[in-house]
């Protein structure tokens, strides 16, 4: 699936397609930013040929980010992170059996010279995957930076109107 309105700078990559519950934080993140992504799903263990020859051809499509989300052994952000030097933001899903622990420590314990940045499991994982995802692209792109400045104002005045009663 493609955001076709602007140029795809993101890849989001899941594993399985019930991720999607999850990486709907990513992606609405990304539109909320105005920018352009692609969302597919590959596995790093059922599909891995096909993981690789995509990924590789990331790079060459003006892709500038990519965002794997997986669960369980969640190998698919370090499997990426392997077959490119683009930025990886991993994402560990929640899991029934171990809450996501399991996919934070999968996804968190990368060796040295093939890095990963984890972010927290689950749907909070999911959204500043996608801030981050915006902050990098923003080294390079001042209207987005714009955006993402204003975005930081919005939430510090949310908190700032609380008002608590004594």
């Amino acid at each position: 699936m493609k955001n076709n309105k602007k140029k795809v700078k993101v890849c989001i990559l899941m594993g399985s397609k019930s991720d999607m519950d999850t990486v709907q934080e990513s992606v609405q993140t990304l539109k909320n930013f105005a920018v352009g992504y692609e969302i597919k799903v590959l596995s790093a263990h059922r599909t891995p040929k096909d993981l690789a020859r995509y990924v590789e051809k990331l790079p060459g499509r003006g892709v500038e980010v990519v965002i794997a989300a997986a669960g369980m052994s969640a190998a698919l952000a370090g499997t990426v992170a392997a077959h490119t030097i683009l930025p990886v933001i991993g994402i560990p899903i929640e899991t029934k059996s171990l809450q996501g622990l399991d996919s934070l420590l999968s996804t968190v314990q990368m060796p040295k010279g093939i890095p990963v940045a984890c972010m927290a499991i689950g749907r909070a994982g999911a959204q500043n995957a996608a801030i981050l995802a915006c902050q990098i692209l923003a080294l390079r792109d001042s209207a987005l930076k714009q955006r993402l400045l204003q975005s930081r104002r919005k939430t510090a005045e949310a908190i700032r109107s609380i008002k608590l009663k004594s």
